[in-house]
């Protein structure tokens, strides 16, 4: 019997999300992400998903964290 195609991983859902909103330009570079908290809210998920998101679109070089104030898109190559 063929098993049923297996759902992504939540923080894959919420990356792939992001990701998206940043290629497409809907989250231009520079703009801030909304906090932890409210990520998770919105996506229903713990804040620990939201986590292993982050370090994956760090990891992709689309986000950077800036101590103290936040998280933001990173400038893109072709946009500096």
């Amino acid at each position: 019997m063929p098993s049923a195609p297996r759902k992504p991983p939540a923080y894959q859902f919420v990356a792939d999300d992001l990701r998206e909103q940043i290629t497409s330009g809907t989250l231009p570079p520079g703009s801030q992400l909304p906090f932890k908290r409210l990520l998770a809210q919105q996506y229903k998920v713990s804040e620990q998903v939201i986590d292993v998101a982050m370090i994956l679109l760090k990891s992709e070089g689309l986000i950077e964290g800036i101590q103290g104030k936040g998280v933001y898109v990173a400038e893109r190559p072709e946009d500096a």
